[in-house]
């Protein structure tokens, strides 16, 4: 390890919190460590030992991670020795950056930013533009499975209980749905708002269908997620889900709320989209899903097209061409095209 560069990445997030940000900082960490040290932390100070050999930080979340952000900045103040890279999530693309003064200070402070789906850098102000990079999060493959159940359709919901992942909207649409009995719909994510939690534990036993299973180990999900016929994604923002790419990549279709960060990763032309907080939408997708013998390999057939972008290689590249660029003082250059790209 001795003469490789050391990286910081800050993440809001450690492995207790079982969610994207910790799971996009292990990653990540995991993609440069071939060339690099690399270690993980939540808050960054430059009086602790191990800070004085970070040579370049990578901080995800412009809110969270702000007070590491301006420390970084204080402590090495020209940009060239001591690069830093700014990873931004949903909420700080989607809202944070808007009318939070922290998230805003991250954004003129960092040298690079990376947004995690293709639509992303639509959002930012004009004169940050420049300095964003985009960078699709990836999984490894799974086979779709075969196996799936002929009697009955299996939706599944992947999200900690939060106003973000709206899971209000999937709960109306299966009020709208009680008629139909060859209809199964799981949900699995953490509590993190006490009312929701007494909200998904009603829906849980006024219809039997439903099951909220809580948190669950991911490679659990990802068996669920490989195992039902679609992921139903109804967010009211997003970065870039995690849980949508491990869908794609099992070749499990989609049922997503039209979001930028949702179309960032699906594509524009994608045939499984609703309306943010569209419950009636969402059960008519839902329905044709069940009883259109079309819908389903339609669906299967474009996230099939999406997958490659999503392979940990791209990825791998993807970060390591930035890193690179900026400890040698260069422009990182840009990815190369893909269909779908909007640039």
């Amino acid at each position: 390890m001795q003469g490789k560069v050391q990286i910081v990445i800050v993440t809001p997030a450690l492995a207790d919190a079982n969610n994207g940000n910790w799971r996009t900082a292990r990653r990540w960490a995991g993609m440069l460590a071939p060339a690099y040290r690399v270690r993980v932390v939540r808050h960054w100070h430059a009086a602790e030992p191990a800070a004085a050999a970070d040579r370049l930080m990578i901080a995800l979340h412009a809110r969270r991670s702000a007070p590491s952000v301006a420390a970084w900045r204080e402590a090495r103040p020209d940009a060239a020795p001591a690069p830093l890279v700014l990873a931004l999530t949903g909420t700080d693309l989607y809202r944070d950056i808007d009318v939070d003064a922290d998230a805003q200070r991250s954004l003129t402070l960092a040298d690079r930013l990376i947004v995690l789906n293709e639509l992303g850098p639509q959002r930012l102000p004009p004169e940050v533009r420049r300095r964003c990079d985009v960078v699709l999060q990836s999984c490894t493959a799974r086979r779709p499975r075969r196996d799936k159940p002929r009697r009955f359709l299996r939706a599944l919901m992947v999200g900690h209980l939060r106003p973000e992942k709206d899971p209000g909207t999937a709960w109306r649409a299966l009020e709208l749905l009680r008629h139909r009995t060859d209809l199964r719909f799981d949900h699995v994510g953490e509590a993190l708002d006490p009312a929701l939690r007494r909200a998904a534990c009603a829906q849980a036993a006024a219809w039997p269908a439903y099951r909220w299973l809580g948190g669950r180990a991911h490679g659990d999900v990802r068996r669920r997620i490989q195992a039902a016929h679609v992921l139903v994604h109804p967010s009211v923002m997003e970065g870039g889900a995690q849980v949508v790419i491990e869908a794609i990549r099992s070749g499990t279709p989609v049922l997503a709320s039209r979001v930028d960060g949702n179309v960032g990763l699906l594509g524009a032309d994608y045939g499984g989209y609703f309306d943010v907080g569209d419950p009636a939408a969402l059960a008519a997708l839902l329905q044709r899903a069940r009883d259109d013998p079309a819908m389903l390999p339609a669906l299967s057939r474009q996230v099939a097209r999406r997958a490659p972008l999503f392979a940990p290689r791209a990825e791998a590249a993807a970060l390591r061409r930035i890193v690179r660029a900026l400890l040698t003082h260069r422009r990182p250059a840009a990815a190369p095209a893909h269909p779908g790209d909007p640039r």
